[in-house]
């Protein structure tokens, strides 16, 4: 018997700060149905997550709850694996960056690093973020905070190592231009190529002195491994990597990783400075790395002070965890942020999983036992009617389509397909009438057909779905005392002889969003109360005062003349679905139409903007706003009482797309 194809996926290591809301927890669960849809494919597959655990933001955080850092990150872990495990993934392994395996690994990889040549003392002269645990120069910041996360950022100097990025750029470079698939989505692809590989890398910091908790660097024992260098090397570390070339046996099995899963806010460090610390190393570069959008809350990031954090234990509690799984794989898009709202969560639960798939496990359930007594054989062909053919060939191509979809990592999608065969069951239902041919007792096997074709779809689409609900999959199997289909099995039609069927609860009871509301205000209601609980007490409290808005850095005449200004008359206008604040506008200059996006709705209605003449920014590189492609920008200003206005031109005989000056 040959050996199984291996197939190794990772997900980032979870930074042991606190615990992970939905957004984190999505990672977890999207690896998770990969791994398991590997696992149905026949490979012999290891899924590996686990916590990051060093740094100068878990030192400060240990030290004002009053405890060590291992004691601060042992808890938070313990957290994090009950919340992975809640939600059912299947990891193989989870490392922790504190184990001493990998501790002494990544001390062995930093001297071999130097050894070598490519890492240097020298000193850092610059700003740091501790959220980020990165460091910038002055010309990195934007508006003078951290260019990833929009904090404040200090001014740091210290003695450090650094490491010879640009060594290793051109071969870097070179792989990427050889192997299109090595960074996906493709536009994370060009954009690491574009805005980092191609304008050159500076050398990275990879020791510090300015804390202590991380791994020591063994020749010089001022310094400790800086974050990077430490939590990639998880990757390998967790498999049994050695620095001295003594591999472990899995090391020699599943490297190189054939995915690594990760945020798109972390791809610069997993698509640079992870190959090139390989490529130093002399080992194998990953097949694949993923850099997928993030699930916002709202229209924005989660944010605790605000009382909108939503956590997957929370969700399950009110849902259940296959609902959970359900709504983070289906409605992320492939290559732009989701959103998730309570609201939304409910909307999905009703609509799709009460009323696509339970409803009708629930229906087909019932007729069995209604009028075979919970029993039908394998259809005849003398049986077969008109929907049939089509019925039972869409059923049969959904295994194709799955497939298709995975090695796309189109999960979302994936999903969809198999929805489309349970909804066209459902129409399968309307078409074939059972409730009437029940009545004539010479369609007796018409009827038995019929049920037989629906109950066949249904465990096809459970054992399809068994990576994405393997809860819901496993309860249906259950209803029917069967096992799952092989992927084989679900591409054919009517593999079993004969299926039986017992009265089982609903798989998804219909919810009320208001009876939920409650629960859901305690929720947010004790997030904000646990943020208050951990400010300082002022010694006095002053009269409250509304704050001004914060100054920006001045700037130059020759600043500013870069800006092109011109106006544009506004000959459509419409809100942008599932967002409050987004008006998207279609705006002619003269001879040229452009679409511009604007947070504007909460102060003006699409009617009204239809006929104005404003100004608008016309030479800003064009972005990516919820999907829609914005060329330029609006002008308005406001008040000090937050009244927002735009900026009109007050000539009337003004033509579209002249230039302000």
């Amino acid at each position: 018997m040959a050996d199984k194809k291996t197939y190794y996926i990772t997900t980032a290591i979870a930074y042991t700060s606190g615990k992970p809301h939905i957004g984190n927890t999505y990672e977890a669960i999207l690896a998770d149905a990969i791994a398991r849809y590997k696992r149905k494919q026949g490979y012999d597959v290891f899924y590996m997550t686990g916590t990051d655990e060093h740094g100068q933001k878990i030192e400060e955080k240990a030290a004002a709850a009053g405890v060590t850092p291992q004691q601060f990150v042992d808890g938070v872990a313990d957290t994090i694996k009950g919340i992975w495990d809640l939600v059912g993934t299947s990891y193989d392994k989870f490392i922790r960056t504190t184990d001493p395996e990998h501790c002494a690994q990544v001390a062995k990889i930093f001297r071999k690093f130097y050894e070598q040549g490519d890492i240097y003392k020298s000193e850092y002269v610059g700003m740091y973020c501790t959220p980020c645990e990165s460091f910038w120069t002055e010309s990195q910041l934007v508006e003078g905070k951290c260019p990833d996360c929009g904090r404040e950022v200090k001014p740091a100097k210290e003695e450090a190592y650094f490491f010879k990025m640009g060594k290793y750029a051109d071969r870097l470079i070179e792989h990427i231009e050889k192997h299109p698939e090595f960074i996906q989505p493709v536009s994370r692809k060009n954009e690491m190529m574009n805005n980092f590989l191609k304008k050159g890398l500076q050398d990275l910091c990879v020791s510090r002195t300015s804390f202590k908790w991380g791994i020591p660097v063994d020749f010089d024992d001022r310094h400790v491994v800086y974050v990077w260098l430490d939590a990639l090397n998880n990757y390998i570390t967790g498999l049994g990597y050695d620095a001295d070339g003594n591999h472990g046996e899995n090391y020699k099995k599943y490297w190189p990783a054939d995915l690594h899963l990760i945020g798109k806010d972390i791809l610069r460090f997993h698509t640079i400075y992870w190959p090139i610390f390989l490529m130093a190393m002399g080992e194998p570069l990953p097949k694949q790395i993923f850099g997928h959008p993030w699930l916002l809350q709202g229209e924005g990031k989660m944010s605790k002070s605000k009382g909108n954090v939503i956590y997957a234990d929370d969700l399950a509690r009110l849902f259940g965890v296959d609902a959970v799984r359900y709504f983070v794989l289906h409605e992320m898009p492939f290559d732009n942020d989701g959103q998730i709202t309570w609201e939304l969560v409910c909307e999905r639960f009703n609509t799709e999983l009460a009323n696509v798939l339970g409803n009708l496990v629930s229906r087909t359930i019932a007729m069995m036992n209604k009028y075979f007594g919970g029993k039908v054989v394998k259809s005849q062909k003398a049986n077969e009617e008109a929907p049939d053919e089509e019925f039972k060939a869409t059923v049969s191509a959904t295994a194709k389509k799955v497939e298709e979809k995975m090695e796309g990592l189109r999960v979302a999608d994936a999903i969809s397909e198999i929805f489309n065969s349970l909804r066209r069951a459902n129409k399968y239902i309307d078409e074939t009438m059972p409730w009437a041919l029940a009545k004539d007792e010479s369609k007796a096997g018409r009827l038995n057909d019929v049920l037989y074709n629906l109950t066949d779809t249904i465990l096809t689409c459970a054992s399809l779905l068994e990576s994405f609900m393997p809860e819901t999959s496993a309860k249906i199997y259950a209803a029917f005392g069967v096992q799952a289909k092989s992927l084989e099995e679900c591409a054919s039609f009517g593999c079993a002889e004969e299926y039986t069927a017992n009265p089982v609860p609903a798989l998804f009871q219909r919810l009320d969003f208001k009876a939920l509301e409650p629960e859901i205000e305690k929720i947010a209601a004790a997030q904000k109360a646990s943020v208050k609980a951990a400010e300082p007490t002022p010694a006095a409290v002053a009269e409250p005062q509304k704050e001004a808005a914060p100054k920006k850095a001045e700037i130059s005449f020759e600043d500013f003349e870069k800006v092109e200004l011109r106006v544009g008359e506004i000959i459509a206008c419409e809100a942008v679905p599932k967002s409050s604040k987004l008006l998207k506008e279609t705006v002619k200059f003269g001879d040229e139409v452009r679409t511009i996006v604007s947070g504007i709705a909460k102060h003006y209605k699409p009617e009204e903007m239809v006929g104005k003449k404003v100004v608008f920014v016309t030479n800003l590189a064009p972005r990516k706003i919820c999907g829609i492609t914005s060329e330029g920008m609006i002008l308005a200003a406001e008040d000090e009482n937050g009244t927002l206005s735009l900026c009109v031109s007050d000539k009337a005989d003004l033509l579209s797309g002249a230039n302000c000056g």
